[in-house]
């Protein structure tokens, strides 16, 4: 591809004195930051296309650090009316939190293993108790303490050795999820001289509670190579085990639920290939379970003489396999549970006496529990119209208790034990929404829409009860929508504050996720991606229609990829909506698929399609919200970026606002956060993550007058 830089003198209007001057005058009368044009040719495939914008791609130039400045200037500016209702609303989310809080513990190789938070912290604090719940409590992360000083903190992962003595543990100070791993001597609480930099987060100890395995990244933050460090040695002479140098893959290590075996996995979206070795023997050699083909999929679990082996091959929707441990290729796999066509299998946990499937079957999570001897198969029974169930942790073979979550729109998070032998149950805990909360307030449906296709799309809507289906209700409506990343029904306090004043909320299940199974996912990516955002404008119209709100009062939010759901939509169906939230949205599709240097660029492939070939680049180009921006009326739209964002670099959102800045023909209210200390996450803490919401809360709830 051959770029051609045009030299024209960058000016930044929204940095000089006279519009710092107008950020003090009231919100009618602040002026938007205006980004000089500095057109950047980019050529691919005999097309030119001209790039106003693209200087901003340089974090480095103090010039793009001012600009981004001046746009959270103006956004502070028109946002101040809200200031104090922000506050409110931030207080009012906060204090549905309870702030002491602990996790329910779980049992793993002689200690109860919790996090929990104290009153006013932002970080956990994980803990362990030896033997009895009642034994006195070791803290083994503090993760307050390590967070001081920094604006930004996260621990990635964290892994105790066979021995209960060590401690390895990762995190991340900048929020570009490149972790450093350390290593914390748990008797003496002495952190070791071994620190090892620009990991994935993920550590794996071997059995002999001194060698240790992790991951690499490289400049594009792919996880490409797994290393071996021997405790107390140069991290520097750290010895390669694995590099993977295919750019469309990346490779992690794990361990078996089972401690006996050490897994190194390629994956990319459409294939992977495992390799695997003795954790008691940590300076062996990996072995192949199965060499990588093409649009195969497989991960591996072992249980005593096998591994459990959940697979596409000959099974699009993924089936359930079984091979001795000592001849691992695909022609000795026997199949413990057959494909089907209307189920998705999601995941699969072990026990000595039971197998436990977690399925999605039209869109909804099942728990399938079946006995090794035969007597049993069964789902587990739930009854909300719309739910989200998982398995949970359960690092124990030897018991008869599965435990799992559950919520849905109305019921809060829920730890449960089940006993897999007499059905029986226990709630061990439920989220607590502090300031009193009644499900029975609160009304879900599950509604099967009608695509322009004729694709039946499912959303989950939640709303107050004794609202009235008169079109007048003020409504947000979100999705995701890629990856085959299914956005389940799930519950949040802080969603409250919007229920609580009259919006309805939905959760659009549309294609390019694994909702109604992986044929779903395969009709909304690719060649066929443009499936996502139709479905998204025809549920959204469908809202209107039936009654639930209308296009001044209906909103949009999505992020990431979902972010770019939100700019596809923008340009698609603006006059459908009211406002648009986009965070941290992937706006420039072409672009940065065109760009091997950007991080994740090459893995992104298999899922957007890569742009070299003419017939992807027509494609992208057709929908890329950046490319597709128009003279025309666009309705109001907050978006979020941060500054060390790892997955969408920040210049994405900030050309696009631009843009749309020098095009759009409305004066309808348009707004850039970027958070200049954090990743793609946004804020670290629990509390500060609340001052996002409450910002995006306050920018809907303006847009129709609501403001107490």
């Amino acid at each position: 591809m051959k770029k051609i830089l045009i030299p024209i003198i960058l000016i930044i209007t929204a940095c000089n004195s006279e519009n710092n001057q107008t950020m003090n005058k009231s919100k009618n009368e602040v002026k938007a930051p205006i980004a000089e044009k500095v057109p950047y040719e980019l050529k691919e495939h005999g097309n030119i296309r001209v790039d106003n914008y693209y200087w901003m791609n340089d974090r480095e130039d103090q010039k793009v650090i001012d600009y981004l400045n001046a746009e959270n200037a103006y956004t502070e500016a028109k946002m101040k009316h809200t200031e104090a209702f922000q506050e409110k609303l931030f207080e009012e989310m906060k204090g549905r939190i309870k702030e002491t809080d602990e996790s329910v513990p779980y049992f793993y190789n002689g200690y109860y293993y919790y996090n929990r938070y104290e009153e006013g912290k932002e970080y956990e604090i994980t803990c362990r108790k030896i033997g009895s719940l009642d034994a006195e409590e070791e803290v083994i992360i503090n993760a307050n303490e390590l967070a001081e000083g920094t604006s930004f903190f996260d621990v990635g992962d964290y892994s105790v050795s066979m021995d209960n003595k060590l401690l390895a543990f990762s995190t991340d100070t900048i929020g570009r999820r490149n972790y450093n791993i350390q290593i914390k001597n748990l008797e003496t609480g002495e952190i070791l001289k071994d620190k090892i930099p620009v990991t994935t987060g993920t550590v794996v100890w071997a059995n002999d509670n001194a060698t240790l395995f992790y991951a690499l990244k490289d400049e594009t933050l792919r996880s490409y190579k797994i290393m071996k460090h021997q405790l107390g040695s140069d991290v520097k002479k750290d010895q390669l085990i694995f590099h993977e140098k295919d750019e469309t893959f990346g490779a992690y290590v794990y361990k078996s639920k089972s401690n006996q075996y050490l897994f190194i996995i390629s994956w990319s979206t459409l294939s992977s290939e495992m390799q695997f070795l003795d954790a008691n023997n940590p300076n062996g050699d990996f072995e192949i379970m199965q060499i990588r083909t093409k649009d195969m999929i497989y991960t591996a679990s072992h249980y005593e003489k096998d591994f459990y082996i959940r697979t596409n091959l000959d099974a699009k929707n993924f089936r359930l396999m079984k091979t001795p441990v000592n001849k691992t290729g695909v022609k000795h796999w026997k199949e413990v549970i057959p494909h089907r066509d209307n189920v998705l299998l999601e995941g699969t946990e072990l026990f000595n006496d039971y197998l436990v499937l977690q399925e999605k079957e039209l869109g909804l999570n099942k728990l399938r529990i079946i006995s090794w001897d035969g007597n049993k198969d069964e789902y587990m029974k739930f009854n909300d119209p719309a739910y989200s169930v998982f398995i949970s942790t359960n690092p124990e073979f030897n018991t008869p208790i599965l435990r799992y979550t559950y919520n849905s729109l109305t019921t809060p998070r829920s730890t449960y034990d089940y006993n897999m032998d007499d059905g029986s149950q226990e709630l061990m805990k439920q989220q607590e929404v502090v300031g009193g909360y009644n499900p029975g307030d609160y009304q879900s449906e599950r509604i099967m829409v009608e695509a322009r296709d004729g694709a039946m799309v499912p959303i989950s809507v939640v709303y107050k009860k004794g609202l009235k289906k008169d079109g007048s209700n003020p409504t947000l409506i979100y999705a995701y929508g890629s990856y085959g990343s299914s956005v389940p029904p799930y519950f949040s306090s802080s969603r409250l504050s919007l229920l609580d004043r009259g919006f309805v909320f939905v959760l659009a299940h549309v294609r390019g996720s694994q909702t109604l199974g992986r044929q779903w996912y395969e009709d909304g990516k690719l060649l066929k991606k443009k499936n996502t955002f139709y479905d998204f404008v025809d549920c959204s119209k469908y809202l209107i229609e039936a009654g639930y709100t209308n296009s001044d009062k209906l909103f949009a939010m999505g992020g990431s990829a979902g972010g770019l759901l939100m700019g596809a939509i923008y340009n698609l169906s603006p006059e459908t909506y009211k406002g648009v939230v986009a965070q941290v949205p992937f706006v420039d599709v072409v672009t940065t698929m065109l760009d091997e240097s950007i991080p994740l660029t090459t893995g992104e492939w298999d899922e957007w399609g890569n742009p070299k070939d003419s017939v992807y680049y027509e494609y992208m180009l057709s929908y890329s919200p950046y490319d597709n921006v128009e003279a025309k009326d666009y309705p109001a739209m907050l978006v979020s970026t941060s500054f060390h964002d790892s997955q969408v670099q920040y210049w994405e959102p900030a050309k696009w606002v631009a843009k749309l800045r020098d095009m759009k023909t409305d004066d309808n209210l348009l707004i850039l956060d970027i958070n200049m200390d954090a990743g793609h996450g946004g804020a670290s803490g629990r509390f500060a993550r609340l001052k996002e919401v409450a910002l995006e809360y306050a920018f809907m709830l303006d847009q129709v007058g609501i403001d107490k």
